[in-house]
């Protein structure tokens, strides 16, 4: 194992002259002017503080390593100031909640050795389905910016980029395999078992041909729940070819994730949690095992949230290359083809019968979210109801393409001219599945073998195609003076973002609310449910038909910064980005009940200007900044989720964002590493939101957040924070060398979170008549501190040079909190969307490390 790191360590330091832990190949080899000429960063304790001019922390092996294996990426990152994420299970494997410096994960780019990994439409990130921390070189993240040939659509929070290890020149073997289980009072037997192996091919020709293949697998039991389970797994390759001795070369790698697991996390409304740990490990609702209603009226059988399952498989093939054309002449080109088929969602009490209404309109299909197969589904008979499997499915097939030209002017100036480009195809469908007798799909995949109606239509509740196509070009000087000391940035992108989009459904109000209805039908369904927009009051009424629509969205994003350093080990930096953001497709289709031409139809985008100013210190034995950071919005955009992952945006006009990021690790001798990290963020909504009504006897209004004026509701707004943020996060990490021992420990306070954007909190009020009565205008969740404890035994001194036993223990006091939850504009604690999710328990797992 050892071996193993050296090597891996070994291509990093000789890289890393040409490498700033940038995005791209070309921001990598266009970043190295940063450290030219200079005693190249390799960090302290696992922790690297480029000196570039935006703000950012890289985390290398040392630090990765010490984490548990399979452990999801964002949750190591955890230990960079700004971030926070709250893991669903202990394992990585289900999910969790994640933001920097208060941005939710909608607005983060995370990429993947350069290609992004956000989804095309509502740009959320799958926590659980990223690559196997094992082959990970470095993370870098990047607070609050982008680089200028970032292919990304959304991004005003920062990016988190994954680079994977180049294979070694030398063959070897890694193989580990672990067992868990969570050890807390009421837990029960939940265990935990994971595989992975890892072989390098060593060089295959003797001219640099050299390739890696690895795979993995993981089991584990659902955290809190007595049902579900999460089966994952993973495989990835990698194949490097060296060109001459430029540090060219091409780089083709492949991966491929496939998750079968149930959802999980509470059974809980905002309202029901009390922070009494015996209700944290519970049984089902509606009892398993069971079965399910054989008469017209279904029962609970397989109808609970923890029944339901989230599949996916997800993949894509990535080349990365770096070509010298001449002396001072470079060009890189990375691309990739990226494929997704992933549902979520849940059960439904389906219609037997035909839909009818009062227009006399009678067929088949979803209306208010109910389906209608007029046909005996479950051969009783009787037409009646039936529960049957309904969940979003989702299937995605994406384009990128980076080509970077650098030229070098003279040894200390450089520029690049840059071309983006990233087409994803964005297909939702919303078909309907059987169950058996057990409550369980027969496929998890209902768009496999959908429902069919009597006439043999495949109903769903959705049906759009969206095309989402970004061409980008980009341009960046950077150069240094004074002897090095100053390096600047000067740079921008221009984005041509372009929507098409394709709504099947027949749209019935703003909220995104839909009837999908069969072809053979629909002339019928036009003829009964006119539509009509009434363009005095911007209401409309009826069904909007089934539309095709085109949306474009530019804007030219300056990009300029700057580093001087005062000593050797002494700079500061500041940097300027302004950042778009463009509404999700969610947002959009939602749109489609105004007419194409009104102003009610015009969803505006998300734009920023945002500022970092940095003091660095960087030496062989500390890496230390403090940075201060503000971000001024306009048309700020959040989404809110319901339970079945589909998307609401609020725009809550100008809202100003600012705060402190800062980190020290230092190792005053090789056997001991201490590092400490802290953010302070604010978050400050400038204006009240128009809301529909601000009725006398809401929760809302006796809490006194809302108000009427001039015949218009708003609610109060204007200098609360932004829900889901976080006022400040502190922790830090110890880490002890001795002998064939490595021990560390790790802790991470994060700071009470609002529900929602009122910040409203659950309390007691007294009514006009003096009687008293609770309220559940929001909810404040509570602070917490998590501490994890990691110990690892080097199996050297006992004739295995590469073995390891590692031992992990996370919540290793057991913190009982709430994690990740979902939360809205105005969203109540007792709204059934207000669902959380109990933090991770205290969980101990067993690594075996062998390697040759």
């Amino acid at each position: 194992m050892k071996q193993f790191l050296k090597c891996s360590a070994a291509i990093l330091a000789v890289a890393a002259p040409a490498v700033a832990f940038a995005q791209s190949t070309g921001s990598d080899d266009f970043d190295s002017i940063i450290v030219t000429g200079a005693v190249v960063n390799q960090g302290v304790g696992g922790v690297k503080i480029p000196d570039s001019p935006k703000a950012k922390v890289v985390l290398g092996q040392e630090i990765i390593q010490a984490q548990r294996p399979g452990q999801s990426v964002n949750e190591i990152i955890n230990l960079v100031p700004g971030v926070s994420f709250t893991n669903n299970d202990p394992w990585g494997s289900s999910g969790g909640s994640f933001t920097i410096r208060g941005f939710s994960s909608d607005r983060i780019s995370q990429t993947f050795d350069g290609i992004p990994l956000n989804d095309s439409g509502n740009y959320a990130i799958y926590t659980n389905q990223q690559v196997d921390a094992e082959l990970i070189e470095n993370v870098n993240v990047n607070l609050g910016s982008t680089d200028v040939d970032s292919p990304t659509a959304a991004a005003v929070g920062g990016t988190v980029n994954i680079k994977t290890l180049e294979p070694s020149d030398d063959y070897g073997v890694l193989a580990s395999v672990s067992y868990g289980n969570i050890v807390a009072d009421g837990a029960g037997d939940r265990p935990y078992f994971r595989m992975f192996g890892v072989v390098n091919t060593g060089d295959l020709t003797g001219h640099g041909t050299k390739a890696w293949i690895s795979a993995s697998r993981i089991r584990n039991d659902a955290a809190f729940a007595n049902y579900g389970k999460v089966s994952k797994q993973q495989y990835n390759a990698k194949i490097w070819q060296d060109i001459g001795s430029n540090g060219d070369f091409i780089s083709v790698a492949a991966h491929y994730n496939q998750n079968r697991n149930n959802f999980g996390g509470s059974p809980f409304r905002a309202s029901a949690f009390t922070g009494d740990k015996s209700d944290r490990f519970y049984d089902i609702a509606g009892g398993y095992p069971c079965k399910v209603s054989q008469t017209s009226t279904p029962n609970a059988c397989g109808t609970d949230f923890e029944r339901r399952f989230n599949p996916s498989n997800t993949g894509n093939v990535r080349a990365n290359s770096k070509f010298t054309l001449a002396e001072r002449l470079t060009l890189s080109v990375d691309g990739a083809y990226q494929w997704v088929k992933a549902n979520g969602g849940g059960t439904t009490s389906a219609n037997e019968t035909f839909f009818t209404d009062s227009t006399g309109f009678r067929g088949t299909g979803n209306y208010g979210g109910s389906f209608y197969f007029g046909r005996d589904l479950n051969g009783d008979g009787v037409l009646g109801r039936v529960t049957l499997l309904q969940p979003s499915q989702t299937n995605t097939r994406r384009w990128v393409g980076i080509a970077n030209l650098a030229y070098e002017i003279t040894d200390g100036q450089r520029v690049r001219l840059s071309y983006s480009y990233d087409r994803a195809r964005h297909r939702q469908t919303g078909y309907a599945g059987f169950l058996d007798q057990g409550g369980t799909p027969f496929d998890v995949f209902p768009i496999n073998d959908p429902v069919l109606d009597a006439a043999g239509n495949a109903l769903q509740k959705r049906d759009r195609k969206s095309i989402a196509e970004l061409n980008q070009i980009a341009g960046e000087y950077r150069g240094q003076f004074f002897e090095d000391k100053l390096s600047v940035l000067i740079g921008g992108r221009l984005p041509f973002f372009k929507r098409e989009l394709n709504q099947y459904c027949f749209t019935t109000s703003s909220g995104g609310f839909v009837n999908c209805v069969p072809e053979d039908q629909q002339a019928a369904y036009i003829a009964t449910h006119p539509y009509s927009f009434n363009e005095t009051t911007g209401r409309a009424t009826g069904s909007a038909l089934p539309q095709a629509r085109k949306l474009k969205y530019d804007k030219f994003l300056p990009n300029v910064g700057a580093t001087f350093k005062i000593t050797p080990e002494i700079s500061i930096a500041g940097s300027y980005a302004k950042n778009l953001s463009v509404p999700s497709t969610d947002a959009l289709y939602n749109a489609f009940i105004f007419p194409v031409d009104s102003d009610s139809a015009y969803r505006a985008p998300e734009t920023s200007d945002s500022f970092d100013a940095s003091l660095r210190y960087t030496s062989s034995k500390v890496q230390a900044a403090v940075t201060g950071w503000y971000s001024k919005y306009k048309n700020r955009l959040v989404t809110a989720y319901d339970i079945d992952g589909n998307g609401t945006d609020t725009n809550l006009g100008p809202v100003k964002k600012y705060g402190v990021d800062a980190n020290i690790s230092y190792s005053p001798i090789k056997e001991i590493t201490a590092y400490l990290f802290g953010s302070y963020i604010k978050s400050e909504i400038q204006n009240d939101a128009v809301t529909g009504s601000c009725a006398a006897t809401s929760d809302i209004a006796l809490a006194g957040l809302c108000y009427v004026q001039d015949g218009v509701a708003y609610l109060r707004t204007s200098g609360k924070r932004e829900r889901s943020a976080p006022k400040y996060l502190f922790g830090g990490r110890l880490q002890g060398n001795l002998g064939d021992f490595t021990l560390g420990v790790q802790a991470k306070k994060t700071s009470s979170r609002y529900l929602n954007d009122i910040n409203g909190e659950i309390q007691s009020v007294t009514l006009t008549d003096g009687t008293s009565k609770m309220i559940f205008p929001g909810a404040k969740f509570g602070a917490y501190t998590v501490v994890d404890l990691d110990l690892r035994y080097s199996l050297a001194s006992v004739g295995m040079e590469k073995g390891a036993i590692q031992l992990n223990v996370s919540n290793l006091f057991d913190k009982y909190y709430v994690g990740s939850f979902s939360g809205g504009l105005d969203t109540l604690a007792s709204s059934s969307s207000a669902f959380v999710n109990f933090g991770s328990p205290r969980a101990i797992s067993a690594s075996l490390i062998i390697g040759f």
